[in-house]
């Protein structure tokens, strides 16, 4: 396949394009700064666009099989994420190009707990909520679009780098966790399932979630 990766040298994307590139796809690796080339993967194509632009994205998108967006706002600018998703959504309208957009677990709902959501939990750290809410709108503009083929995966709520085991198990709207409680999955195996998305599409224009 030929997928561009937007957000391609941040902690998702960079084991994104890892990811398929060792799967034996090509990949156009998108950043914002050329001085961040070298932090890419040598076997991916090099590339500088924004992703709030969307003749960038048209641009970098034609002639692909498929669009993964995994940017990610510095804090304070959340709503970027905003601003991205509609531009990504009107660069691929009327391509045929698939996306699949990285977003946040925020709005999962709880097990057994009657429709609240991650971020309804007392314990839901304050700091989190801008981009909590930012990655809720986001979904709302995906949820909005009728024309683009996109899914929205939601991670665990625990995302971390770690190593890639291969297994994961998926959800849709409801937070997956383990016989303990917990929810948690690595970046590595986060990018397993997205590639696996990728090669064998299963949910189209709706949110799906992964977790141990």
């Amino acid at each position: 396949m030929r997928i561009t990766v937007f957000g391609a040298a941040g902690n998702v994307g960079s084991r994104v394009v890892a990811e398929a590139v060792a799967r034996g796809h090509e990949v156009t690796a998108v950043v914002r700064d050329r001085a961040r080339f070298p932090e890419l993967h040598p076997a991916a194509h090099a590339r500088t666009g924004d992703a709030t632009d969307v003749e960038d994205i048209a641009g970098l998108s034609a002639g692909q099989d498929l669009v993964i967006s995994a940017t990610r706002p510095a804090p304070g600018s959340e709503g970027d994420l905003v601003t991205v998703t509609k531009a990504l959504l009107a660069g691929l309208a009327g391509t045929g190009v698939r996306v699949l957009v990285v977003g946040g677990a925020g709005t999962l709902t709880l097990p057994g707990k009657d429709g609240a959501t991650v971020v309804d939990d007392p314990d839901f750290p304050a700091d989190w909520r801008p981009i909590a809410d930012a990655c809720a709108e986001q979904l709302a503009v995906c949820r909005a679009e009728t024309e683009v083929d996109w899914a929205y995966l939601s991670p665990a709520a625990l995302l971390e780098p770690g190593e890639r085991t291969g297994a994961y198990r998926l959800g849709a709207d409801e937070l997956v966790v383990d016989g303990n409680g917990e929810s948690a999955i690595s970046m590595e195996d986060l990018a397993v399932a997205l590639l696996d998305e990728a090669e064998e599409p299963r949910h189209h224009r709706t949110r799906f979630t992964v977790a141990y």
